[in-house]
């Protein structure tokens, strides 16, 4: 598994240079509005998107390696008694994926994935912010 966290920012370009200087390391992808790294020390899924709102921590979350342990996650996620949120073919962040959403009692959003391959544009999936998920 990978710990992932999304940003949003307000100036991708100079988060951009900020995170490659921490990191040691450039954007494994990167487009006009947004970037990733995979890294491995740490282990992390460290994305960034460019947003006219609110910045800050948008999601955290776990990125499983198969499609099997990412159903090991959801199984744990349903045995916490949260309500959760499936987008069995999600689309968002140049990736199509299977994504299970849930809400700790704090209200933090947590967004559990795998990913299937790369599509050419960002895409739009992501949790719900109504009833749907996570009340």
């Amino acid at each position: 598994k990978r710990f992932h966290v999304n940003l949003s920012v307000a100036d991708l370009e100079k988060s951009v240079e900020f995170y490659n200087t921490l990191f040691a390391s450039e954007p494994t992808m990167k487009k006009n509005d947004y970037a990733k790294w995979m890294l491995d020390d740490p282990r992390i899924n460290f994305s960034i998107s460019q947003s006219s709102n609110a910045t800050g921590i948008n999601h955290i979350g776990l990125q499983a390696d198969t499609v099997a342990e990412l159903g090991e996650i959801q199984d744990r996620l349903h045995a916490a008694e949260q309500q959760t949120y499936e987008q069995p073919a999600a689309e968002c962040c140049y990736a199509k994926s299977t994504k299970t959403w849930v809400r700790d009692p704090d209200q933090v959003t947590w967004e559990t994935f795998v990913t299937h391959g790369s599509i050419t544009h960002y895409g739009t999936d992501g949790a719900p912010q109504d009833e749907r998920c996570c009340a």
